[in-house]
């Protein structure tokens, strides 16, 4: 349920953006009664909402090419922190919970529980941030050839 709403939060703030950007132009165009309104390409709206950026604008700086070595390390360190989060809850997270429901329930079993499970839950956050934030955006940017790569910034 997270991941859908996610999405939809970035295509919302994707449309506000494309909306900031072009509504203001339009209008100063057909308040100055000039012939032509500049009404931006189909082209250009689905490049920006599959570009790693927030902000709109009608071109963005290219890449010559695209480097698709680049591209494969990036979706194997993806599935690399699949694979190390799935480890982490096998072995961390797992027999912690599995254990305590044979148990009869108390508060020291849940707050020893909830304690042996931070940092787990901590490694399983830091992987989600690397994994999509740095490997899955720098390699969408890449195939699309995308140059200002200022993620962090």
């Amino acid at each position: 349920a997270a991941l859908p709403l996610a999405l939809q939060v970035r295509l919302v703030m994707k449309a506000h953006s494309f909306i900031r950007e072009n509504v203001p132009r339009v209008l100063s165009s057909v308040k100055d009664k000039s012939g032509t309104v500049h009404i931006p390409r189909i082209s250009q709206y689905l490049y920006f909402l599959f570009a790693p950026t927030l902000i709109y604008r009608d071109n963005y700086p290219r890449n010559p090419t695209i480097r698709w070595g680049y591209v494969a390390t990036k979706f194997a360190q993806v599935l690399g922190s699949l694979f190390y989060a799935y480890y982490i809850f096998v072995r961390l997270c797992i027999p912690q919970f599995r254990n305590s429901s044979q148990e009869t329930f108390n508060l020291r079993g849940l707050v020893l529980c909830i304690f042996n499970s931070i940092l787990p839950g901590v490694l399983i956050l830091f992987l989600a941030f690397f994994a999509f934030l740095h490997c899955w955006l720098n390699a969408f940017a890449e195939m699309l050839r995308f140059a200002d790569r200022m993620f962090y910034k």
